[in-house]
């Protein structure tokens, strides 16, 4: 795990070393235990790492190969190196340390561009092939490592982050409207290649760029995963099922537990990161992975209010499992002095203060480990959202399966009406706070389609990217790395090859990854219908605590003078809201990170 990045001189010129060094030094939080750079002629490589595997100066970065016609900077993990690495001595390849990354080269060498079919992991990397005269690059198929570029002064620049890309004088020195409008509108980012930066990209999930002195290619896919449509699974048995599941989940655990460093586990007290903790304290008994210990150590967020508090299931998990366990109480005060910090990490504005728990959960982690697994991925494959019901309902109905519909309102009935009289009221309350807008927004339905199109979406586009990219700053802000065996790509391609009915079933979300966790994970846990995960009290606060602080950003002259939204009723509508004349809705909280982020344009911040 580490920060790369780079340049392509594409007009001739040679790079330019002082912004090669620039560009690391903004990187220098992915990667505090050493720094390396390459240059030849048009093309210079930066590196910050993260000493994980193999912890020794033979893991340097950039890496070249033997003769070192190539050259690699890379930032994530190939879980399944060790067993690469034998094929390709078998092949004759030779060795000089024990790295994933050195495995990456002689994959290269051995299957050229076919070697990402081999690789299991999170990768983003870019290889200079000086035969070829080519930068390869590449991001893992599910998006879980950053990859970013711009064309500026006559350069093609990469980096694992935007904040690095900005060195450059040209790059990004602009909001990208149409992004930051979707954002607004929709609480949506990471759903396109487009940033919030104009003129700054990113290679999307699973997709290769090459660019080449001819100039910079388009990305191409590499890999894909077909989501089942089928609503009810006739002929699927359901414990053969579970039982594939859990197979393949252990076995992702396993792999993910390959560390020379301290590894640890994020516990909310749901039940995707409660199936990872209870996982690697079983594979702790049976096998003993020496990362972890001889007790494992968990991370979790907890709150005085009861209503956001989930302690009372962390306990349930630390009972069962005598894991140790650490808590963070994020609040008000330390949100407001960490926010500088946060969006800084972010790059971009972020849509709820759900982020800042797990910023705080990462901060408490690093105290004691280098790495931490977590359930994150598992709701977006699961069906674990409880307004994918809604999808799923929809599908039923095209497929004429009336019974089926039956089964599931009443399950909805029984589980879930709470959240649903919930959704409906806030239907219009969103509606009339999107008409505070300024433009035309972009349109974005996350929940039109089938079930099994919803899905797919949300996987590669309109959620699960953007909450990877908010993992990736929050722990890579203290030097973590954060590792999502539900992401493991066999547990995707499986999952997505199940009918829907594995998915939900009599309003029951994650149906088969409750049976598969039967006798895992103790039943308070597993039979959970609520939905929380690491969030905060965002509207008491912003009706509470925040409120001065928020009511001076909607009062102030910067922002009445943005092309946004409409300054007077927005502040008009927060102060509705504070007093108890109209319900609450996250668009408030939106728009006040979006002018906080805006700020640091105009002041030629470097913290933005």
């Amino acid at each position: 795990m580490c920060g790369i990045a780079g340049q392509f001189a594409l007009d001739g010129g040679e790079a330019d070393a002082a912004l090669i060094a620039a560009m690391a030094e903004r990187l220098a939080h992915r990667g505090p235990d050493g720094e390396g750079c390459f240059f030849s002629g048009p093309v210079g490589l930066a590196h910050r790492r993260l000493a994980i595997i193999d912890l020794s100066d033979e893991g340097r970065q950039p890496m070249p190969n033997e003769d070192g016609s190539i050259w690699v900077v890379f930032n994530g993990e190939i879980y399944n190196y060790r067993e690469l690495r034998d094929e390709l001595l078998a092949a004759g390849h030779s060795f000089l340390s024990a790295t994933d990354t050195e495995v990456i080269l002689h994959a290269y060498e051995e299957w050229g561009r076919g070697c990402l079919q081999r690789f299991n992991g999170m990768w983003a990397f870019a290889i200079w092939d000086g035969r070829r005269r080519e930068l390869y690059c590449a991001r893992d198929r599910l998006g879980v490592k950053p990859f970013y570029y711009t064309v500026a002064g006559g350069s093609f620049l990469f980096a694992s982050e935007i904040k690095a890309l900005r060195v450059h004088p040209d790059a990004g020195k602009r909001p990208n409207d149409r992004m930051l409008l979707a954002f607004l509108a929709w609480g949506v980012a990471d759903h396109t290649p487009a940033t919030m930066y104009d003129g700054v990209f990113q290679i999307p999930p699973a997709h290769v760029l090459l660019v080449t002195e001819s100039g910079v290619g388009e990305p191409e896919r590499y890999w894909d995963f077909e989501m089942n449509p089928t609503p009810r699974g006739a002929g699927i048995d359901d414990e053969a099922a579970a039982r594939d599941l859990l197979n393949l989940l252990t076995d992702a655990v396993r792999l993910r537990l390959r560390s020379d460093v301290p590894v640890g586990t994020c516990l909310s007290g749901g039940i995707d990161s409660s199936t990872v903790t209870a996982l690697i304290n079983h594979l702790l008994r049976s096998e003993s992975p020496e990362s972890v210990g001889d007790r494992q150590k968990t991370f979790s967020v907890c709150f005085e209010d009861g209503r956001f508090d989930e302690s009372r299931y962390i306990d349930t998990v630390v009972a069962a499992t005598g894991v140790e366990n650490r808590r963070t109480s994020p609040g008000t005060d330390g949100l407001w002095e960490d926010i500088e910090r946060l969006l800084y990490m972010q790059d971009e504005p972020f849509a709820s203060l759900s982020i800042y728990a797990q910023y705080c959960v990462m901060r408490l982690a690093r105290e004691e480990v280098k790495v931490v697994l977590d359930g994150q991925g598992a709701d977006e494959q699961l069906g674990g959202y409880i307004a994918y019901l809604v999808p799923y309902i929809r599908t039923l109905l095209g497929h004429g399966e009336v019974l089926a519909v039956i089964r599931e309102v009443i399950g909805i009935l029984r589980l879930h009406r709470s959240f649903f009289w919930w959704a409906l009221r806030q239907v219009p309350v969103r509606s009339q706070r999107r008409d505070l807008l300024l433009g035309s927004p972009p349109e974005v339905l996350r929940y039109a389609g089938t079930l099994d199109e919803v899905l797919k979406r949300e996987i590669t586009v309109s959620n699960l990217p953007l909450l990877l990219h908010w993992e990736d700053r929050n722990s890579m802000a203290f030097s973590i790395e954060a590792r999502v065996p539900f992401l493991d790509y066999r547990v995707v391609e499986y999952l997505a090859s199940l009918p829907l009915d594995q998915k939900i079933r009599g309003g029951v979300t994650k149906y088969v990854l409750r049976r598969a966790i039967r006798g895992l994970v103790p039943d308070r846990i597993r039979c959970r219908s609520d939905k929380m995960g690491f969030v905060t009290p965002e509207e008491v606060w912003m009706r509470g605590e925040l409120a001065p602080r928020v009511l001076e950003l909607f009062s102030s002259s910067e922002f009445s003078g943005r092309p946004y939204w409409d300054a007077e009723r927005v502040l008009r509508n927060y102060r509705e809201f504070l007093a108890g004349k109209s319900a609450y809705s996250t668009e408030f909280w939106r728009i006040a990170c979006a002018e906080l982020w805006l700020r640091g344009f105009e002041e030629g911040s470097a913290v933005i």
